[in-house]
């Protein structure tokens, strides 16, 4: 068993992107900046800005948190959203997700400039990744691909299970997967909470991506002998530890590591992938403003 170390592989890739910035400004141009939207007092939402900004900041970028309370209005918000579209200076932006339960997600990330869409959720960059065309592509699967590619794992052929189908994740990464191309051509089956016998659909997968948000969720009789499992989900679980919790992911890690050829660890794994893809998408967006 390997394990697909993704705290060590977006090291690496860090390093490659911070020498294209410091090139970048070495001929005139100027750094990348994204810019993170923050509603309410999320503790996940938080930890994750907190560790892009740090991200930002290794790979020199230039970076910004714009902290809103989560009794901020839709309006309030989608003016916000209206101002980054037009400052000159921003070369992409997130908005934290999730938003307050009296917020439209999805308006508000129809309202995102698709040219600073680094999230990769606005429905033109979904649709041209969808057709194959340059887009930015969703952050986590983005870095799912990423990870598979730095070690080598075959994928063409290959029968894929994706636990769940968000638009984030699941769906996403099943149209990655099975397009042309290395990481790709997997024969890929979507499973989700109403998907029966799901066992028997796992038992049958080469390669699993978990993200269903279940903590531990696929255990060992569960998979077949040299599987490669990528565990997206990350969940806080209470215990008696003087933290008061610990983070678990969608595989029992214990009962699937030993049948796996490759898996993912919680956390190290998928995590530090997504940060390093939106850095990725950032650069990409100031090369394009830029003109490079």
């Amino acid at each position: 068993m390997i394990l697909l170390d993704g705290k060590a592989t977006s090291a690496r890739i860090k390093e490659q992107i911070a020498r294209q910035v410091e090139e970048m400004v070495a001929a005139g141009g100027k750094r990348p900046h994204l810019t993170a939207i923050l509603v309410g007092e999320d503790g996940a939402s938080k930890t994750y800005v907190a560790n892009k900004e740090k991200a930002c900041a290794a790979a020199g970028f230039t970076s910004e948190v714009i902290r809103m309370s989560a009794d901020t209005t839709q309006e309030r918000l989608l003016a916000e959203v209206a101002r980054l579209n037009a400052d000159p200076d921003v070369d992409g932006f997130i908005v934290q997700l999730p938003l307050p339960r009296h917020i439209d997600e999805n308006k508000v990330i129809e309202a995102i400039d698709p040219r600073k869409d680094v999230d990769g959720f606005h429905p033109e960059n979904v649709g041209r990744m969808v057709l194959g065309l340059d887009s930015f592509v969703s952050a986590t699967p983005y870095g799912i691909v990423r990870l598979l590619e730095e070690y080598g794992i075959e994928t063409r052929g290959k029968h894929c299970v994706v636990l769940g189908r968000s638009n984030i994740v699941g769906r996403p990464i099943a149209n990655l997967l099975s397009q042309k191309g290395n990481p790709g051509d997997c024969t890929v089956t979507i499973c989700h909470s109403r998907t029966q016998n799901l066992a028997s659909f796992t038992r049958e997968a080469d390669i699993i991506i978990a993200a269903l948000g279940v903590p531990e969720f696929l255990k060992g009789d569960m998979v077949k002998d040299g599987v490669v499992v990528v565990d997206v989900g990350i969940t806080r679980v209470s215990d008696d530890s003087p933290k008061g919790y610990h983070l678990a992911g969608d595989v029992a890690f214990d009962e699937v590591a030993p049948k796996a050829s490759y898996i993912t660890p919680v956390p190290g794994g998928v995590g530090p992938m997504t940060i390093v893809s939106l850095l990725q998408n950032t650069l990409k967006a100031a090369s394009k403003r830029q003109g490079r």
